[in-house]
C-alpha cells in the first residue's frame, strides 16, 4: 500500500523516461512481524500483572495506526496500488512508443505522458507537459479539429482527426494524426481520457506521390491515339478515356459520374458479344469483337475492340479493359479493309441469328443476335453447342439437317423446333453446307429466326376463325331450333288452353311446356356465345350490381366458400344489360364453386383501368381505353395450362356427364364480348383462378349527341318487348282479343299454320304469305289493306328487311313486326336509318305473340 496525494497525481505527472520507484517492502513487512514476536515473547517472561499495561499499550498504539489508515484510505491519502502497474513489461511498451501518449483527468489535466509526446509537443520535460488543446491554441488550422476531439472526450466517445501544422519561419509543416477514447469501460474510468499523436508527415507525402504519379498515367491514358474503356460486372461504364469520349461526343464528366452503360454506346446486339466470352475461371481471356459504337447524336462508328476479362476462382468476371480502335478511317484508306467493315457491320447488324459450327455442332464464331439469343434463352456461356438452343423433343431435327450440311448437301429444307427456355419459344434453323468440306472447323452455316410471335398470332387467329365458326354454327342451330321450339310451345299452348288442370294429360303437358321452356335456355346461351342474342343495355353502376347479387351468391356458392366483394372508388359507369351481366357474375361463381369442393374464398374485385394502365398490360388484343374491370378470383384447383385455351369453346367441360351442359363459360364469352368488353383468364393448378373482364367506361356526352336521332328507332325496337313485360307483370290478366287484318309472312309451314291459328283464335283475320314476293302479290290483292305485317327474318327470295323497305314504299304508315330466332342486331344494319318496327324473338308463347300484336296494333302512326 502506498500513499499519493491528488496533487501529486494532477500536478507532477510522471515521465515516460523515469519509471516509478516501486512502491512497499516485503523485508520491512517480515522485520515489523519479528519485532512484534519479540514483543510478544518478552511480555510472556514478565507476569501476568506486569506484562498487561504494555500490552494495552501496544494494542492502543496498533489501534491507532489502524484507524488512521482507515481513514487516510477513505480520505484517498492513501491507496492500494495493483502490482500489474509496476510491471517493467507493460511499462516500457507505452513508455517507449512510436506515437505520443497522454492521459488527461476529468479537469483536462495531464496525469501521463511517454517521451514521443514530450518531444511531438515540444517540452523539454514532464513540467513542461501541456494538454492538446493548449498547445495547439490559436491555430486556425487545427483549432476547429481539436474542438471535435475535446467534445468526444467529454462525451466518452473516440474520434479521430488529421490536421495539417504550418512550419515555423517557411518551414515544410507537418501533417499530424490524432486520436482520444476513454482510458477504460468503468464509470471512473471513462472519465479519463487517452490521446495519441502520431507525425504521418511521410505517410502523406507518399501518397502525394502515388496521385501525382496515377494522375500522369491517366492524362496519358486520356490522350492516347486510340479508345479506352471498362465495363464493370453490372455493364455499367467504370472508366472512358478522353479520347472515345471525344470520338462518341460524350463529356467526360457525365461519363465519369457512372450515368452510362455498356447498351448506350455500343450500337445493335454487339453488347451481347461481350458479355457472351465463355468463363473459365482464375483465366484471363483476350477477345477481338468487330462492331459499331453508338455516338450521342445517334450515328455509328466501326470500331475493332481489344476486350480483356480476368475471371475469378469461382468464374465470376471482374471489370474489362478494352481497348478501343477506329476503323472509320480504313473505310477511306484501305479497299480491303474497307470491304472487310461493310462485312462484320453487315454480320452483326443483321436481325437473323447467324453461326457456323463444326461436325459436333459446336459453335465456332457467331454474330451478336445470336449471342443476344443465347442469354434470352438462359444457356449457360460455358456452353458452345447450337443443339442447347433446341428442346431436347425437337434437337433430332436440327442434328439431322447439320449432319447433312457435313455432307456437302444442298438443298437442305428450313427446320422449325422449339428453343429451350422456360417459356414457350420457336425458331427457324436455315443450316447451309460451308465451301471447302476439308476443314473439319466449320461444317455448317446456321441462320435462324425467332418465331414465337408468328406462331403466336397465327395460333391466335386460328383459335379466333374457330370461334367465329363455332359461332356461327352456333348461331344456325339456334335459329332453327328456335323454329322449332316455338312451334313446340305455340302446340303446348293450344293443348293447355284444352285442357283442364283436373284432366290426366294436364301433367303431361306442364313437362312438355318445362322441358321446352329449358331448351329454350339452351338455345339462348348458344346465341350469347355466338353473340347474336337482343340485349337492352343501360347505364349501371357496378357496385350497386354486385351489391344486389350478394345475396343470391351467397346461396349459390354454400357455406364452405367465403365469399368477399372489394369495391374500386368512383368507379366509372358502364352500359351492359343488367340481366346479362348478372348472368355473368353467376355464372363465374358457379364454376369457382365447383373448383372449391372443399371449401375456399371467392373475391370479387372492381376497379378502373385508365388508358396508360391499359396500354401496360400484357393482355392481346385489348386497345387501349378506359375501362372498368371486374376480377372473379378463387382459391380452388385452377385450371391446367393445356385446357385453358379451350374453356371458352360451347360443349367443353371438364365436369363429369350430367353435371354440365359446356355452355357456362361461353355464354360468359359471348355476352362480354357483344357488350364491347374483353375477358381473360390467369391460372395456375393448385393456385386457383383468376377472370378479368374489362368493361368500357361510359361516356354519357358521346351519348347524348346520338341520343335524339335514336331515340325513335330505340323506342319502336324496344316497344314490344316492354309492352310483354308489363303484360307479364300486371296482376289482372289483360284482354288480348283484338280486331284487324294481320299478313302472317313465315317460311316454316308448321309454324305459320299454328301462328295463324292462334291469332284466328284472338279475333284478328290472318293472311298468310310464305316469303316476302308471296307477301308482296297477297299486299297487292288485299283489298281492305293490311293493319299489320309480322313476318320472319331470314326467308328465301326475299327477307325481311327487303320486304320492309318495299312495303313502305307503297305504305309508308304500315306497321311491322320481325320475328327470328336471331337477334334483331343481326339485321338492323340493313334497315335504312329512321325505319320503325318491334321485334319478337323467338321461341315465343301464343300469349306473348297475342300481347306484341295487340300493342303495336294500338300504336298511333
Amino acid at each position: 500500500m502506498t500513499a499519493e496525494t491528488d496533487h501529486d497525481l494532477t500536478r507532477e505527472p510522471v515521465a515516460a523516461h523515469e519509471p516509478s520507484p516501486r512502491s512497499g517492502s516485503i523485508a520491512l513487512v517480515l522485520l515489523v512481524a519479528a519485532g512484534l514476536v519479540a514483543v510478544a515473547v518478552g511480555l510472556m517472561t514478565l507476569g501476568r500483572a506486569q506484562a498487561q499495561p504494555y500490552i494495552l499499550g501496544i494494542l492502543a498504539v496498533l489501534a491507532m495506526v489502524g484507524l488512521f489508515n482507515l481513514f487516510a484510505f477513505a480520505a484517498g491519502i492513501i491507496r492500494f496500488v495493483d502490482r500489474n502497474l509496476d510491471d517493467p513489461v507493460m511499462g516500457r511498451i507505452a513508455d517507449h512508443a512510436f506515437d505520443g501518449l497522454a492521459v488527461t483527468d476529468p479537469r483536462g489535466h495531464v496525469v501521463y505522458s511517454n517521451a514521443a509526446y514530450l518531444t511531438l509537443t515540444g517540452a523539454t520535460g514532464p513540467q513542461e507537459v501541456r494538454p492538446v488543446e493548449r498547445i495547439f491554441i490559436g491555430n486556425p488550422d487545427v483549432s476547429e479539429a481539436v474542438f471535435r476531439l475535446l467534445k468526444a472526450a467529454r462525451e466518452g466517445k473516440r474520434q479521430q482527426e488529421e490536421v495539417r501544422i504550418s512550419g515555423h519561419d517557411g518551414s515544410q509543416g507537418r501533417w499530424l494524426r490524432m486520436r482520444v477514447r476513454p482510458l477504460g469501460t468503468g464509470k471512473r474510468e471513462s472519465k479519463y481520457a487517452v490521446w495519441s499523436i502520431a507525425d504521418i508527415t511521410r505517410d502523406r507525402e507518399r501518397q502525394e506521390d502515388v496521385f501525382q504519379e496515377l494522375q500522369h498515367a491517366i492524362e496519358y491514358l486520356d490522350h492516347a491515339p486510340c479508345g479506352f474503356f471498362s465495363v464493370n460486372p453490372a455493364g455499367e461504364l467504370a472508366y472512358v478515356n478522353a479520347t472515345l469520349a471525344n470520338w462518341l461526343d460524350y463529356d467526360l464528366a457525365e461519363i465519369g459520374s457512372g450515368g452510362l452503360k455498356l447498351t448506350d454506346i455500343v450500337s445493335g446486339d454487339g453488347a451481347s458479344l461481350l458479355t457472351s466470352i465463355v468463363a473459365v475461371p482464375g483465366e484471363v481471356k483476350t477477345e477481338v469483337f468487330d462492331i459499331d459504337l453508338r455516338m450521342r447524336t445517334g450515328k455509328t462508328m466501326p470500331v475493332r475492340l481489344y476486350h480483356k476479362l480476368a475471371f475469378g476462382a469461382d468464374g465470376a468476371p471482374g471489370p474489362s479493359r478494352t481497348l478501343v480502335i477506329s476503323r472509320a478511317r480504313d473505310e477511306r484508306s484501305d479497299p480491303d479493309r474497307a470491304a472487310e467493315v461493310r462485312f462484320m457491320r453487315f454480320f452483326d447488324h443483321t436481325p437473323m441469328a447467324i453461326a457456323t459450327v463444326d461436325r459436333g455442332g459446336n459453335v465456332v464464331r457467331a454474330n451478336a443476335r445470336y449471342a443476344k439469343l443465347g442469354q434470352a434463352l438462359g444457356l449457360d456461356s460455358a456452353s458452345k453447342s447450337i443443339f442447347r438452343a433446341v428442346n431436347s423433343r425437337d434437337r433430332h431435327l436440327l442434328i439431322a439437317a447439320i449432319n447433312q450440311a457435313a455432307e456437302n448437301q444442298a438443298d437442305i429444307a428450313p427446320v422449325e423446333v422449339a428453343l429451350e427456355g422456360t417459356k414457350e419459344r420457336w425458331g427457324q434453323f436455315f443450316v447451309t453446307p460451308v465451301d471447302g468440306g476439308e476443314n473439319d472447323a466449320e461444317a455448317a452455316i446456321v441462320h435462324m429466326l425467332e418465331t414465337t410471335e408468328r406462331r403466336a398470332l397465327e395460333n391466335q387467329i386460328n383459335q379466333s376463325q374457330k370461334m367465329e365458326t363455332v359461332g356461327q354454327l352456333a348461331g344456325g342451330i339456334a335459329h332453327d331450333f328456335n323454329n322449332v321450339l316455338s312451334a313446340i310451345m305455340m302446340a303446348n299452348d293450344f293443348l293447355l288452353n284444352a285442357h283442364k288442370p283436373t284432366d290426366p294429360s294436364f301433367q303431361d303437358i306442364m313437362q312438355i311446356k318445362q322441358n321446352a321452356t329449358r331448351a329454350a335456355t339452351l338455345v339462348r346461351q348458344l346465341l350469347a356465345f355466338s353473340r347474336r342474342q337482343t340485349l337492352r343495355p343501360q347505364v349501371l353502376d357496378l357496385g350497386d350490381a354486385l351489391s344486389d347479387l350478394a345475396m343470391l351468391l351467397r346461396r349459390l356458392i354454400g357455406e364452405k366458400v367465403k365469399h368477399e366483394t372489394i369495391h374500386g372508388r368512383d368507379l366509372w359507369p358502364v352500359k351492359v344489360d343488367v340481366s346479362q351481366f348478372e348472368q355473368v357474375i353467376v355464372n363465374l361463381a358457379v364454376n369457382a364453386r365447383d373448383a372449391m369442393p372443399d371449401g375456399g374464398k371467392l373475391i370479387i374485385r372492381t376497379a378502373n383501368v385508365t388508358v396508360e394502365e391499359a396500354a401496360k398490360l400484357a393482355y392481346k388484343g385489348m386497345p387501349a381505353a378506359d375501362y372498368v374491370r371486374i376480377e372473379v378470383a378463387d382459391t380452388g384447383t385452377g385450371i391446367p395450362a393445356d385446357i385453358r385455351d379451350k374453356i371458352f369453346e360451347p360443349f367443353f367441360s371438364t365436369k363429369e356427364v350430367g353435371k354440365g351442359t359446356g355452355l357456362g363459360l361461353s355464354t360468359v364469352y359471348g355476352i362480354v364480348k357483344q357488350t364491347g368488353g374483353f375477358i381473360y383468364v390467369d391460372s395456375e393448378p393448385g393456385q386457383g383462378t383468376s377472370f378479368h373482364i374489362f368493361l368500357p367506361r361510359h361516356h354519357a356526352e358521346l351519348e347524348a349527341q346520338v341520343e335524339q336521332p335514336a331515340a325513335a328507332v330505340s323506342a319502336a325496337n324496344g316497344a314490344a318487348k316492354e309492352a310483354a313485360a308489363g303484360a307479364a307483370e300486371a296482376k289482372p290478366r289483360t284482354d288480348l282479343t283484338g280486331q284487324g287484318t294481320i299478313l302472317l309472312v313465315e317460311d316454316e309451314e308448321g309454324l305459320r299454320a299454328l301462328n295463324a291459328r292462334g291469332l284466328r283464335s284472338r279475333g284478328y283475320t290472318v293472311v298468310e304469305a310464305e316469303n316476302g314476293v308471296e307477301a308482296m302479290e297477297v299486299l297487292e290483292e288485299q283489298s281492305g289493306g293490311i293493319d299489320l305485317v309480322v313476318s320472319d327474318v331470314v326467308m328465301p327470295e326475299m327477307d325481311g328487311p327487303t320486304l320492309l323497305k318495299a312495303m313502305r314504299e307503297k305504305n309508308p304508315e304500315i306497321k311491322f313486326i320481325f320475328v327470328s330466332g336471331y337477334a334483331e342486331d343481326a339485321f338492323e344494319k340493313s334497315l335504312p336509318e329512321g325505319q320503325q318496327f318491334d321485334f319478337l324473338p323467338k321461341p315465343f308463347t301464343l300469349s306473348q305473340l297475342v300481347a306484341a300484336v295487340k300493342e303495336t296494333m294500338a300504336k298511333v302512326g
